[in-house]
């Protein structure tokens, strides 16, 4: 039996959390690792920041808990021990569902590193199972290789992603888009996806859709965009934002489209940094919004103006953006909400 024959469902991201989990980062599996102590002060300084709303529980290697107690200021905060080889919890942790009761479960989806781009990824592959079974919540394991990155729901049956991730050769092949649509329905009770064609340029994940796009409420969408024609993310943008003009909800509404400007394109080694405002996170009663500084520092102010504007019911927290995007990732991929649970 799957979830949805249960009655569950993936719950929209700006509704009621318990809790954040949060896996603290290991040197050995970084991109860079001599940056390892100035990436730990950016985890840190990002669990401050979502502990200033909600409950945060972070994952450690055995072992890691008192190293990373003494980067982390906030009091209160809780430990679950758990090998893993990546600290991206969005990609490589459970995905929370809701049943009709409120009762919250998890799911356990298949884990190959974003396509085998890394050597290992035995542990993360399990990871889900590991956190799933310490919480003593029900555990569904779908045989589809999908992170969370790649994923974004309304909480009414409609999701957003994009062909060049999920249709990606390296991680189903033996699908096409109806068989993971039907997935999609199984696990997340999904009735309807919407699919953009590519994410930004150099997204070592191939397109993951919270560094392009993100559900803003029932029926907005918020769209990070590229006015320069020099740049490869205008061509992006522009095709993102056609298909989105044409599209409906699962409850046949028009899309609302709200227009995000992207930070200054930035290098490292020849490497383009995938910078994104869309890679926040919903909290409790606010945002966690990463800026880059820099000469990012006009377009910085302009996503805090958009996004107060959007959501003048949260309050909009910043932090450095800057300190983790080598890594490959953002303050969305490195958190993942366990929703409150709340009948429906």
């Amino acid at each position: 039996m799957y979830p949805r024959d249960m009655g569950y469902m993936m719950p929209a991201e700006w509704g009621p959390h318990q809790r954040t989990f949060i896996a603290w980062p290991m040197q050995d599996t970084m991109c860079y690792p001599a940056d390892y102590e100035r990436v730990c002060q950016g985890y840190a300084e990002i669990i401050t920041a979502v502990a200033e709303f909600e409950p945060v529980t972070v994952v450690v290697r055995p072992g890691d808990q008192a190293m990373a107690a003494n980067f982390i200021a906030s009091p209160g905060i809780a430990f679950l021990e758990a090998d893993h080889d990546d600290a991206w919890i969005r990609d490589n942790g459970p995905t929370f569902i809701v049943d009709r009761r409120g009762t919250v479960a998890g799911i356990n989806w298949r884990f190959n590193a974003w396509g085998e781009k890394y050597p290992a990824w035995e542990l993360d592959d399990r990871l889900a199972t590991v956190i799933l079974d310490q919480l003593q919540v029900l555990r569904f394991d779908a045989p589809l290789v999908l992170e969370g990155g790649s994923i974004h729901v309304d909480g009414e049956g409609t999701l957003l992603t994009t062909e060049e991730c999920l249709l990606n050769p390296s991680r189903n092949p033996g699908l096409d888009k109806a068989g993971i649509e039907k997935y999609l329905g199984w696990y997340l009770g999904i009735d309807k996806v919407i699919w953009l064609q590519r994410g930004l340029s150099g997204d070592e994940t191939d397109g993951h859709i919270d560094n392009l796009a993100c559900w803003a409420g029932q029926g907005r969408i918020l769209l990070q965009v590229c006015d320069d024609p020099d740049d490869d993310n205008y061509a992006v943008t522009r095709e993102s934002r056609a298909i989105l003009g044409q599209a409906t909800d699962a409850q046949g509404r028009q899309l609302q489209v709200i227009e995000i400007p992207q930070p200054p394109a930035r290098f490292y080694e020849d490497r383009r940094l995938t910078l994104s405002y869309l890679n926040f996170y919903y909290v409790n009663g606010g945002i966690i919004l990463p800026l880059f500084g820099g000469a990012a520092e006009s377009a910085d102010a302009q996503a805090v103006a958009i996004l107060s504007r959007v959501f003048p019911q949260r309050r909009v927290r910043t932090v450095d953006g800057a300190a983790i995007a080598r890594e490959g990732g953002n303050v969305h991929c490195l958190t993942q909400q366990m929703p409150a649970g709340q009948p429906v």
